[in-house]
Formats: structure tokens, sequence, C-alpha cells
């Protein structure tokens, strides 16, 4: 006699049994805790469920949503790109401009200053020196077609720089007050003391004064009347007296000059 379930058919019926059993048993569960306020185990868990469910469809949503935005504007994104490249390298030409244009601004006043002294002055641009500095000479970019000749005085607003020694149709060369085979007629201006300027490579040596005069540290120089100045261009300042030997009928003083002979690089030519 062959019965009329299975034991496969026993397994299925004692799951659905078990299923429905587990079932009411939740809604009982469920309805206690409605009924005392609180909220239940199951209903916490399904709401957590939900929550992440949603938080994941949102950002893959957002995740594409963003990703064919950034494909769509990608060729936009790239010419803005370029655009901002580009006005930054306009930026940072113009600010290198600015700071040369800054950086002239002394030269360029100190020139102004010596033509209101010397109007008939020919202002020029230094545009050479000696790269070794064996002898301080600097080149300026006027020349025999601009009047020019030899031992006219060459100055800024600050003070002496020097005088022509060379002159070319196009350019000529200065030889600078701290060169050693450089003289100028000099006077201390305090008392009217007369004095050679000579060059000592950093400075100017004031020789021959008088063993009567009465130096002081901080004493202005000048030019005297002279082959490439006019009398009482300031030459610099005395910053230190060197001792007289015993039986001297003269005196030395060291000048710093007042012009900067290191930076020159506008100046004015004097002519004679």
């Amino acid at each position: 006699m062959v019965p009329i379930f299975t034991y496969r058919d026993d397994r299925k019926l004692f799951a659905v049994a078990g299923a429905i059993i587990v079932a009411a048993l939740l809604a009982l569960l469920q309805l206690d805790f409605t009924r005392s306020g609180r909220a239940s185990p199951i209903t916490f868990v399904v709401t957590t469920v939900s929550a992440w469910a949603q938080l994941a469809a949102t950002t893959v949503t957002s995740v594409t949503r963003d990703g064919a935005n950034a494909v769509i504007h990608a060729p936009q994104l790239a010419h803005d790109n370029g655009d901002l490249r580009a006005t930054v390298a306009q930026l940072q030409r113009e600010n290198r401009e600015l700071n040369e244009t800054l950086a002239r601004v002394p030269a360029e006043a100190a020139l102004a200053r010596a033509q209101v002294v010397e109007p008939d002055g020919i202002p020029a641009s230094v545009i050479g020196f000696d790269p070794e500095n064996a002898l301080h000479v600097i080149t300026i970019d006027r020349g025999a077609k601009d009047h020019l000749h030899a031992d006219d005085g060459v100055m800024t607003g600050d003070g002496v720089v020097g005088r022509v020694v060379e002159v070319d149709p196009l350019s000529s060369k200065v030889l600078l007050i701290n060169d050693p085979t450089s003289r100028l007629t000099a006077q201390v201006q305090k008392g009217r003391w007369w004095a050679i300027a000579v060059g000592t490579l950093t400075r100017v040596k004031l020789r021959f004064i008088s063993q009567d005069a009465k130096l002081k540290v901080g004493d202005r120089v000048v030019t005297g009347e002279g082959r490439s100045f006019r009398a009482g261009v300031l030459i610099g300042r005395i910053v230190a007296l060197e001792p007289m030997n015993a039986g001297a009928l003269d005196q030395s003083a060291v000048v710093e000059p007042a012009a900067n002979l290191a930076g020159l690089t506008r100046v004015l030519v004097v002519p004679k």
C-alpha cells in the first residue's frame, strides 16, 4: 500500500506550519509593543534597513548623475581651465613688469633731480660695465651723435659719477670717480678747503688738504670749478680722517661717494 504523504511533503507541511507560528508570534509581539507605546525591535530593524537602502540608492543616483554631468561638461571645464591658466600667466607677467617699473623709480627720480640742477644735461642709460671690475668704467648709450665729448661730467641727482673718457658715434665710456686713475678737483664745503679727489677702488680719498683745515667726519665734499664740472656738485661726505705725519704740510681724508656707483642705471651727462 502506497502512503498518501511522502517524507518530503511532511517537511513542507512542517515548514509552512513553522512559518505561520513565527508570523503569529511576531504579530503578537508587534501588537504588544504597539499597545505599550514603544517601538518594537521589528520596527527598528525594518526602519534601519529601509534607511540604509534609501541612502544607498541616493548615493548611486548621485554618483551616476555627477559622472554624467562630468562627461557632459568636460569640454567646457577644459576650456575654463585653459582660460584660468592664461589669466594667471598674464597676471604673473604684469607683476614682473610692475616690479621692474618700481625698481627703476629711484634711478629715474635721481635723474629728474639732476636735470633740475643741470637743465642742459643729456640723460643716458648705462648699457655696460667691466665684468672683471678691473677698471671702474661704465658704458652709456650716448655718443658723438648726441654731442658728447671727452671730459664731459657725469652725475645723478645724488652726486658725481665720473667723467667721459672715450666717445664713439653711438656710445661712450665713463671713468668712475672711485677708479684709481680718476682725478677730480674738489673742495671741503665747510671752510672751502681745496683738495684733489682720487679714486681708491671702493671710495675716494681727498689729498693735499691744507694742514690748517679743521676737518670733521660728515663734512660735505663738492666739486671745484674744473674741466668736467662746475663748482658745488656733491661728491660725497668724509667718513674718516687720516692721521698727519710729523712735519707734513697737508692732510688726507676718506670720502664715501654720494652716488651709488655700484647700481647705476640712469645718469646725466653735463656738457662742458
